[in-house]
């Protein structure tokens, strides 16, 4: 890992299949313990069920409103300032409930590998 300074970039965000928008802000083998994403996913918007294997996931929400499920967790509605903790292989989805865009980081313990990524939907 080097000392830097990371500046979000809106021009790098980018559409995943889940159903939100991605903007990674740190995820590099030079850094392998740790990744991190700005998500946003819009008004009426649910996510697909996925889960991640070998990654602890945290959401982090900074604005907006939504509902978030987690496994056999009941459904809790969520909003900025909270954060939500998803233990690898856990099933999850967020719906964003409000009439903004939900946005929250995505922190994953170690990186997030698009291979550890699995779908338990389709996006259809």
């Amino acid at each position: 890992m080097k000392p830097q300074t990371r500046h979000l970039d809106s021009e790098r965000e980018f559409y995943t299949e889940e159903r939100c928008h991605i903007i990674e802000l740190n995820n590099s083998a030079d850094d392998p313990q740790c990744s991190i994403a700005r998500a946003r996913v819009e008004p009426g918007v649910t996510t697909c069920w996925h889960c991640l294997s070998e990654t602890a996931e945290r959401y982090l929400i900074i604005s907006g409103e939504g509902r978030v499920e987690i496994g056999e967790t009941p459904a809790e509605s969520v909003k900025a300032g909270d954060l939500v903790t998803i233990p690898p292989m856990v099933p999850q989805r967020i719906t964003n409930t409000g009439s903004e865009d939900l946005i929250f980081y995505a922190i994953c313990t170690p990186r997030f590998l698009p291979e550890n990524y699995q779908p338990l939907e389709s996006a259809e």
